[in-house]
């Protein structure tokens, strides 16, 4: 990919301590590890400090953020923890023409995730749209700057609502090519993975009785493989047939609608856990890079109540599901 010059926003933006980031780099992407994503929308959460550390404690090696919280950053110093660290939808449109604060401090950052699930918006097409892929491209020649395109992929994370004609997954195809299309395309060029939030509970709820299927040569029993191999036949079909697909949230709610329990929650993370190290049908054998959602339970977050009540962790620092274990993920 041809590198033209990087937007001063975009420097500004990601590299204010750069030396301190050169120093601090180191190989990333071990294929097949679990990670938590680190919401921040609830009451009483422990301190990043504390975090940080509960991460380390149950050798939890990955971390997702829903922005580049100076906080969170400073606090991942001197940890051996790799990071996925969103750019929120309302910087979008900054990261092309206004300044805006720079936030990254000394850490492992591996991925940069361009907005979060924003091709909708209250039922309509979301303005933040024709904002994602120059905010990707923007990014991606800030890094090129530094030679560190390679280090830091940059992405963006979506999610099964983008997809049509998902079951079976062999016919799915993206609703919009116009904006996948291109995000896609710049994927295949970097070598950047797709992420994707997957969530079978949704699809559960959705359609209680859809579990088993035949898919020619693929055969599905879980809701989930079905929805990632939904995912990837969507990516091959817009010409990214090498752009892996990083699950970068996934979870199931212990309270708050149908099937929403703790035993169901506990069963479907346990059973996560030790799944995505076999693949996918379409992808036999391939460990899939997964994100639990979520760190703590989050109960300021706004939409239908099971969203307040995905969570591993009490704000207390309890393990909500002590027979899950995150050692030698």
């Amino acid at each position: 990919m041809s590198v033209k010059s990087p937007s001063s926003t975009a420097l500004d933006y990601l590299f204010l301590y750069s030396p301190i980031l050169f120093a601090v780099m180191s190989q990333c992407y071990g294929q097949g590890s679990i990670g938590v994503c680190n919401g921040c929308k609830g009451s009483n959460l422990p301190s990043e400090q504390e975090v940080v550390e509960l991460y380390k404690s149950n050798g939890i090696q990955r971390m997702r953020i829903y922005s580049p919280l100076q906080a969170t950053i400073s606090a991942l110093k001197g940890f051996d923890i790799e990071l996925i660290v969103d750019v929120p939808r309302e910087d979008l449109e900054s990261l092309q023409s206004n300044a805006t604060q720079p936030y990254f401090l000394a850490t492992k950052i591996c991925y940069i995730v361009v907005g979060n699930e924003v091709d909708r918006e209250n039922g309509q097409t979301s303005h933040f749209v024709p904002f994602v892929l120059p905010a990707m491209q923007s990014i991606y020649r800030a890094l090129s700057t530094f030679g560190l395109q390679e280090d830091i992929k940059v992405s963006t994370a979506t999610y099964s609502a983008v997809i049509m004609d998902a079951y079976p997954p062999s016919k799915a195809s993206f609703k919009d090519m116009s904006f996948m299309g291109p995000i896609i395309n710049f994927l295949a060029q970097t070598g950047a993975p797709l992420h994707a939030n997957i969530y079978p509970y949704f699809g559960y709820i959705g359609d209680t009785e859809r579990v088993v299927v035949q898919d020619s040569e693929y055969g599905y029993t879980n809701l989930f493989d079905a929805m990632v191999d939904a995912m990837y036949s969507a990516v091959e079909k817009a010409e990214g047939p090498n752009v892996e697909i990083i699950v970068s949230e996934s979870g199931w709610p212990s309270d708050g609608g149908l099937g929403a329990s703790m035993e169901n929650a506990n069963s479907y993370y346990k059973n996560l856990i030790d799944h995505v190290k076999k693949g996918t049908p379409r992808r036999p054998g391939n460990a899939i890079q997964t994100y639990l959602f979520a760190m703590f339970y989050e109960n300021q977050k706004p939409g239908a109540p099971t969203e307040q009540h995905f969570g591993l962790f009490y704000p207390n620092k309890e393990q909500q599901y002590p027979k899950i274990s995150f050692n030698n993920l």
